[in-house]
């Protein structure tokens, strides 16, 4: 059983949530590309539906976290490209 890899890679695809964060805290996404979050975004919702389809807890898992912080940065990419047009 490779579980233990699903794990690995959640501890990896995870240990960018400092990065999150401090766009969170900032809202400083001059640096981010808005069709490469939707992108990832829509990836992560495959794959988290994927793991859903297969019961596999650390896809899911990994996939939940990805989501949010995906969610909550894509929001504020177009919440700042709204600010910047007006």
């Amino acid at each position: 059983d490779f579980s233990f890899i699903g794990y690995i890679a959640t501890f990896f695809q995870n240990i960018a949530a400092p990065q999150a964060i401090k766009t969170i805290k900032t809202r400083d996404v001059s640096g981010l590309s808005l069709t490469m979050w939707i992108l990832s975004l829509s990836a992560s919702i495959s794959w988290f539906s994927y793991g859903i389809y297969l019961s596999d807890i650390p896809l899911v898992a990994t996939n939940v976290l990805t989501t949010t912080f995906q969610v909550i940065i894509l929001f504020i990419v177009l919440q700042e490209r709204r600010k910047i047009s007006q």
